[in-house]
């Protein structure tokens, strides 16, 4: 399925392992190089919850759906993503895709 939106965004909530968040924190300050060399990446944020503070929200802006799921899910970038930051989540975070409707 081609997907033609300008812009998306990847929204994930990520569950990581109550007492690794620090570890989560310096895995990912690594990980996100490899995530922002990908083809269609446009920016990331990683934002930690105040009520749940084993919570991340990650928001990735991509050009398009594939960048995400076809560019970046079957590269092999992804299976370094994956051997850095996988092993931190319970369970594993469910991740869904966006299109702006409105901005201020």
């Amino acid at each position: 399925m081609q997907h033609n939106v300008a812009m998306i965004i990847e929204h994930a909530l990520l569950p990581v392992r109550s007492g690794e968040e620090s570890r989560f924190e310096a895995a990912f300050a690594e990980a996100k190089a490899i995530i922002a060399g990908m083809p269609g990446f446009m920016g990331l944020s990683l934002s930690r919850c105040l009520e749940r503070p084993d919570t991340y929200l990650l928001l990735v802006e991509w050009s398009n759906v594939d960048a995400h799921m076809v560019g970046f899910r079957g590269s092999p970038q992804y299976e370094e993503w994956r051997r850095l930051l996988h092993h931190f989540y319970e369970p594993f975070p469910v991740v869904e895709h966006f299109e702006p409707v409105s901005a201020a």
